[in-house]
Parts: C-alpha cells; structure tokens; sequence
C-alpha cells in the first residue's frame, strides 16, 4: 500500500471514531437533558381545581414565594373535608382573579405527616393562612364566601388586626381589673409555656364572645413570670393556671381549655345560682329527689342574708341546686319563718333516723356559719357513694368515712332489699356522728376501692371498708350481718387498734443499690426513720421524664454513698400507697424528709442534675454533711 492509501485508511478511520464519540456525547447529554425535565416535573406543584397540592418536599419552597396563602391539612377519609372541597376550589379561582391574589393549597396531612406534625394538626380539615412570614389559625366561615371574605381581608397590604380583647393585667391594674364586671377570668401564663401558647388563640377567640355577653364577662392575662407576687398570693405553681372572680372573690376555673369550652363555662357561672322561685309549684319542683335542695326562705329581695345565701349558691353551683322564695304560702307549707335557709334531703334517702329537711334561721349568723350548716347537712345519714357524689364523701377520708358494699339496685325488683340494707347502715350511723357512711353498688367498686381495703375477694353479699386519715381498713367477711361486730370493728377504728391495709409492691430482697427502692410496706421504715435524712422519688415506669432522671438520680446515690444518714430514696406511686403529707400530683415528684421534720416534708423544687440535688441537700440537711440533729434541733 502506498503511502496515499494509508493516509486515506488512518483518515477514515479518524472520521468514524470521532463520529462515534460525538454521538455518545450527545445520548448522554440529551439523557442528562430529559433527566432534569423529569426533575423538573417532580418539583413542580400539581393543581387541581385551583388549589396546589403541597407535600414535605415542596411546602417551604413554594409557600416561601407568596405573601399570603390559605393552607388546609385534610386527610382522604374525612366527611368533613370532602364537603369543603368544592367550596374551598371556589375560593381559590375567585381569589386568583381577585385585587390582591392569593393562592390556596392543601396538604393530605396522613401523607405528609411532619408537615402536620409542625402545623401542630391534631383535627380536620386545620386551616392555616400565611402572611408576610407569620402562620397564623383560619377562624372563618367554611364555605367559598366566607374564604374569600376573610382571606382578602387579611391579605390587604393595609389590614391591621384588631387590638387584643384580653385585657394584660399587672399588679397596678390588678384590682381595678377583678372587679370591673361581676364575672371575670384571669389566666397566669408564662411566655415560654407550651400550653399557654396553645391557650392563646383560643383565650382570644372566648375573650371576643364573651365581651358581647350581657353583662360583658372580660377575660385577662398575667404574666406570673413577671407579676411574680400576684402568682404567689394566688398559689400558681403551674402554667397556665385560671382563676375566676366573682364581685372580686377568686374561684378555681375548671372548665374546658377551648374557645368552645371557656365560653360554655362562664356562661354557666354567669348571673345568680340561686333563682327566685315566684310560685308554689315552682318550690316544690326544684326539691330534688335525687341530691339535696337548698332554699332560702326570705319576705324581701333587700334582707342582707339574702345576699350571703346568694353568695354560698354561687360558690357551690356545681355541687348543688339553689333557689330562693318570697311566699307566704311556701314558708307556710314547711313551717319555717322568713329569713331561713332550708336544706332538703332526696326523697330516696329518708330514714326514721333523721328529719326530712334541716331549718337555719340566718337572723344572727355569718356568712360562714351558713355555709358550714349547709355543708353539715348536705348528705344524708346513709347516702350512695356515686362516681357523681364520690367529691362529697372523699373528704371525709381525712376523718373517718365507711362505705358499706353490697348490690345496690334501685329498680322497682330490687329497691326493697337495697333499702333495707342501707336502713340497717342508718341504724349505726345515727350512733357514730363523727362517722361519713355511704353504700355503694360492689360492681361498681370491686376492682378500685374494694380491692384498695382488700375485699375483692370476699364472698359475702355485704362488706364494710373505711378510710382514717387516709388509711384503709377492712372489716373481717361476715356469714351475717351482725351489728354488734360492726360496732366492735367501729370502736376500734376510733381508737386506733386496727391495723390498716396497705397497697404495696413486695419487699425488695436485696436493696443495697445506690438507690434505695421503698415499697408501701416500708415507707414508715425507710422515710420517715427519724435518724435519716431522706430525698425520695415518687415515679412512675411509664414515664418519660422519670427515666430521663434515672441515670442522674443513680449517679447522685453513687456520689453520696459515704453519707450514712442520708438515704436516697424511689417508690413506683403506681404500685404503692402514698402518705396524705407527700402529694403526688405528676411524675416524678421528689420530696425531701429531713430528720427533724417527717411531718412536713419538703417538695424539691431545684434543678435535676446531681450538682442540683447535692446543693439543696447540704443546705436542707438536718444529720448528713457533718451536721448535728440537736445543733438543728
């Protein structure tokens, strides 16, 4: 081959290789190309019917591009979010044609469960709306009106929302503030608490109702981190804490934690408890068969024990019903005077042992003194423990209260032999005046306080258990019942020679840990052992925030070890019985018990690290840390 044709062959050869490159070139990028359309496509916002569908992936990016945006969290299933779809779609190309545009979305919020997670969504359809970077909760009408209404009010550039309905109270406006309305609502908050942001929005929206009630009942705020003296005088311990005030008088709020609910609340609590009763039958309707009726008997509106009756009903709305009457007749009917206050047992409850209803002549008495006859009068001798009557008698647990078991039936086959037993119980009960008796169904009971005196197991058709001082007891089965073994087992009971029963987990075998583990059975032993000094916690193994402690809490027993006479302490308050002086209201509750002071515990209220612990335990400490209990004492 010439020199020509092999130029020729290595040129062709060139050309073709070139081609060959050029070519993979070129798949490769139009593959890269349609690679970036197809990303391209996933990133962009599908829209049906006018509203964008948002996911995790797309939300930020896109909502960041809008001043304002109405968001809805809906989930497939809901009846309620099917019925706004065609009403939410009107809105949205309503309000894309509108002066100041504003585009709608929506999230499938059992999709994209860290968006609704975020957005706090606990219901649906939630609907959020954005402007100008804040989030704030859609409070309007659900129908396509209404959503444009609202959204292009709050979408105007110049919308300024309206002042705040609840009132910021301090100590300056404080007294001026309780007693501006006969009804009013006080929150304590403190501005990092979690529950006092959620409140917030709903404390508005109840502030903006209740305004407009007739009389206004206004609602304020205070901020207990700041106004610390208020929180303290009105034993704020925990946030948000609400109190209500009548004609300045504070009251517990323990209504719902809702709009809904607080307005539900205060309307209930809104005007008089106690109503006039203008006629006859309207007194003889009110008595209740069921619980005691109070009534004032009065012969003018002006009589000022009138106004202290009204002020008992008020504070006791919830526990009983009130009413008051002027007529003649009416006083006449029950053989009172005027200026009495009556208290009517139910019907159910008579007994040849105690009259039917209980006369005060007010003339001479207190405010309190009426109040305290009321109280002393409003069960009767032998009444039915209830789960809606269980408040009146559980106080009775820090005296004496017996309850006596059996099946408790008032339909028309069984009310003779309920009635006879609980008549057998009003016998004794006449004799024992500083004794609470009730009767209560054993079904209703068999696994929560019978078990808790430990007759759960008993065979009997009749049981009695009672609690002193926040102790149980039981009284031994009966084959029968006898009457003079009640009143023996009763005596005893008094005098302090029963021994009572304790709920308790099993004696630990070994309990040499750094921890020391207390059950109920050795409570008295190990905590209130006058030579000790002892930091005790009240736990429970579910929760979270008493594991989170368990590793410092052992590091602080490894750290004191040395100390012989201070004892680091948990009990499972799930499992065992709690003494009345070491209340127990969350988990963990640590309480500390000095040597030289059982009776009066102290709550721990410092921080949770093992230099925290160490700190308030050398200051607190009555024998530990080279102290001396007589030098404390």
């Amino acid at each position: 081959m010439d020199v020509f044709k092999r130029f020729r062959v290595i040129f062709l050869a060139f050309m073709i290789l070139t081609a060959v490159v050029s070519f993979a070139e070129d798949a490769e990028q139009a593959e890269e190309d349609e690679n970036d359309t197809k990303a391209g496509e996933d990133n962009e916002v599908r829209e049906e019917e006018g509203v964008l569908y948002l996911t995790d992936d797309n939300f930020d990016k896109v909502t960041e591009k809008y001043d304002a945006i109405l968001v809805e969290f809906y989930a497939p299933w809901c009846g309620h979010c099917k019925s706004l779809a065609p009403e939410y779609s009107k809105a949205a190309y309503k309000l894309k044609e509108s002066e100041v545009p504003v585009p709608l979305g929506k999230v499938d919020a059992t999709v994209n469960s860290d968006l609704a997670a975020r957005f706090g969504v606990s219901g649906y359809p939630t609907l959020k709306f954005k402007k100008d970077g804040t989030w704030i909760e859609y409070d309007g009408s659900r129908d396509s009106e209404g959503i444009v209404t609202w959204v292009s009010e709050k979408a105007d550039p110049n919308y300024k929302p309206p002042p705040e309905t609840v009132v910021t109270v301090t100590k300056d406006n404080f007294d001026e503030f309780i007693n501006s309305a006969e009804l009013v609502l006080l929150e304590f908050y403190a501005p990092w608490c979690g529950h006092c942001k959620r409140l917030a929005p709903e404390y508005e929206k109840a502030a903006q109702r209740l305004i407009l009630h007739e009389p206004p009942i206004p609602l304020g705020k205070v901020d207990a981190t700041v106004e610390t003296e208020l929180g303290q005088q009105f034993g704020v311990t925990g946030y948000p804490t609400l109190k209500m005030f009548r004609n300045g008088k504070p009251s517990d709020y323990t209504g719902g934690r809702d709009a809904f609910g607080i307005v539900d609340h205060m309307h209930k609590y809104s005007g008089e408890a106690s109503k006039l009763l203008p006629e006859l039958r309207d007194v003889k309707n009110l008595i209740s068969k069921e619980s005691a009726t109070i009534i004032g008997f009065f012969d003018n509106l002006e009589d000022e024990k009138l106004r202290a009756y009204m002020n008992i009903a008020n504070d006791r709305r919830e526990d009983l019903t009130f009413g008051h009457t002027l007529l003649p007749e009416a006083r006449d009917l029950y053989k009172v005077n005027p200026g009495s206050v009556v208290v009517f047992k139910p019907e159910k409850f008579y007994t040849k042992f105690e009259q039917k209803y209980s006369i005060l002549k007010v003339a001479d008495k207190s405010e309190e003194e009426i109040a305290a006859f009321v109280k002393e009068n409003e069960l009767p001798l032998a009444g039915e423990y209830t789960q809606s009557t269980s408040k009146f008698y559980d106080e009775y647990q820090k005296d004496i209260l017996c309850v006596a078991f059996y099946t408790v039936d008032w339909s028309f086959d069984h009310r003779d032999a309920t009635q006879l037993w609980r008549k057998k119980v009003a016998n004794i009960a006449k004799d024992y005046k500083d004794i609470k008796f009730a009767v209560a169904n054993e079904e209703d009971y068999i696994n929560t306080m019978m078990k808790e005196v430990g007759l759960e197991d008993s065979p009997e058709e009749f049981n009695l258990g009672c609690v002193k001082n926040s102790k149980k007891y039981r009284m031994e089965p009966m084959d029968e019942f006898d009457e003079d073994e009640i009143r023996e087992f009763l005596n005893k009971l008094k005098k302090g020679k029963l021994t009572p029963q304790i709920k308790s987990q099993s004696v630990p075998k070994k309990n040499t840990g750094p921890v020391k583990v207390v059950v109920g059975k050795t409570f008295d032993q190990i905590v209130l052992d006058k030579k000790k000094d002892v930091l005790i916690e009240f736990y429970a193994p579910w929760c979270g925030h008493c594991k989170s402690l368990e590793p410092i809490y052992k590091e602080l027993g490894k750290t004191l070890k040395k100390e012989k006479n201070l004892v680091i302490a948990k009990l499972d308050a799930t499992a065992n019985d709690v003494p009345e002086i070491f209340k127990v209201e969350g988990f963990p509750t640590i309480y500390f018990a000095p040597a030289n002071n059982k009776k009066n515990p102290l709550k721990f209220d410092g921080d949770r690290t093992v230099e925290g612990f160490t700190k308030y335990l050398k200051e607190k400490a009555a024998v530990s840390f080279g102290k001396n209990l007589k030098e404390e004492l």
